[in-house]
């Protein structure tokens, strides 16, 4: 009883977030002996166009990577993604998807991650075909993450009946299932509303060994001599944007300099709006292998969140960011499990519905204070390195693989 089939539009070699965490995730079952396959699609993360070296290939492509097998179907990917656009995106990748489920031949355990949320209907197709069990491990709820970001917003009658008729058909899938799982308390209790089917609080992790502060070179883009503030990640809709833009206009007569390496849906909106700081510089992602020396080549990490983001998302990027041992600046909804880890750790400051003038007020008692810097810094890596390394979030959830077969 060890095969196991992951089904999830994000994976290698997107070297980030979902596709970065199932990766590993697969990489650690495959080295305990389990043979996986992956469903999924063509690389596209974060950038919302499928990569370069991929876009000549056949649109059902079967690849080998190590000890698993990928069956990837090209989906479509919109440029500009709009809430329409999305769900064109969701309904082609599970359409292609589909076919493929059809081709994995032995089964004993199915993997749906979400996003996107028709994983859970693959994953159910296969459970009954090859009568395995069904996990679904809830790594955004996206339809809660679409309402909360406003892009339901409005009038839109024909937009509010699709929004109920998702949220109806996703607590029907999940019921689906033989365990669930997501990354967050607050979210495994958000869980608990929307089905009856037991619950596994199965966290994001990080290789504390892979962003280490006791050993890297200084990154290229953080070579300046000043306070080097950073933003690293998706460039979206769960950020506050408008507030960071705010933000960086009020720090323009300080030894500050901004930087944001990332992209996403609203990069292109925040360089036309950055366009003109000479504080701010943007940059486009970096490889895995040098998030260590970028994140700790910082002096202090930012992430502005929108206050109605909150228990459907725990940004994956905390974890970096605190591991590297720099305080970070966090802004959100007072509710938010993030909050609840920066205090627990006091490893930097969470301000709930913040005016930007306290944001300043922190970054100016920062600059004064290298002591505090580096014991805010140290609280934060410590706290991660007990409580989310990859060897203790990974074999508890191997254990309860074991469980449920």
């Amino acid at each position: 009883m060890n095969k196991i089939t992951l089904i999830s539009g994000y994976y290698y070699p997107e070297d980030t977030a979902i596709g970065l965490y199932n990766k590993q995730m697969v990489d650690y079952l495959t080295g305990m002996g389990y043979d996986v396959n992956i469903i999924t699609g063509f690389p596209s993360y974060p950038q919302w166009k499928i990569r370069d070296d991929y876009k000549k290939k056949k649109t059902f492509l079967k690849e080998k990577d190590g000890n698993s097998t990928i069956y990837r179907y090209k989906q479509y990917v919109p440029s500009k993604p709009t809430f329409f656009k999305r769900i064109l995106l969701l309904l082609d990748f599970t359409l292609g998807s589909f076919i493929n489920v059809f081709k994995i031949k032995e089964c004993d355990i199915v993997i749906s991650v979400v996003p996107h949320t028709s994983t859970i209907f693959l994953g159910w197709i296969l459970k009954r075909r090859r009568k395995a069990k069904l996990w679904n491990h809830i790594q955004d709820f996206e339809f809660d993450a679409v309402k909360e970001t406003g892009l339901t917003s409005g009038d839109n009658i024909i937009k509010k009946s699709l929004f109920n008729l998702l949220f109806r058909m996703e607590k029907r899938l999940l019921n689906q299932g033989d365990i669930n799982s997501t990354i967050s308390h607050r979210m495994i209790s958000h869980l608990k509303d929307k089905s009856n089917s037991d619950s596994f609080y199965f966290p994001n992790w990080i290789d504390v060994s892979k962003i280490n502060p006791s050993n890297y070179e200084t990154h290229d883009y953080l070579k300046s001599s000043r306070f080097k503030i950073l933003y690293s990640g998706n460039i979206g809709d769960k950020q506050d944007w408008d507030f960071f833009v705010l933000f960086a206009k009020k720090l323009m007569n300080l030894e500050v300099e901004i930087l944001v390496v990332g992209d996403g849906a609203k990069r292109e909106w925040l360089c036309d709006n950055i366009r003109n700081f000479d504080n701010v510089k943007y940059y486009p992602p970096v490889k895995y292998s040098e998030l260590s020396s970028l994140l700790c080549s910082a002096d202090l990490h930012i992430l502005f969140q929108k206050n109605n983001v909150v228990d459907s998302v725990m940004p994956s990027k905390l974890l970096g960011m605190m591991a590297s041992s720099r305080p970070s600046l966090i802004t959100g909804g007072d509710g938010s499990e993030v909050k609840v880890v920066v205090n627990n750790s006091n490893g930097g400051v969470y301000l709930s519905n913040v005016d930007v003038e306290e944001c300043v007020s922190v970054v100016k008692s920062l600059l004064n204070s290298k002591e505090k810097l580096l014991d805010l810094g140290l609280n934060a890596r410590n706290y991660i390195v007990k409580h989310f390394s990859s060897n203790e979030v990974l074999q508890s959830f191997e254990n309860k693989l074991s469980e449920i077969v």
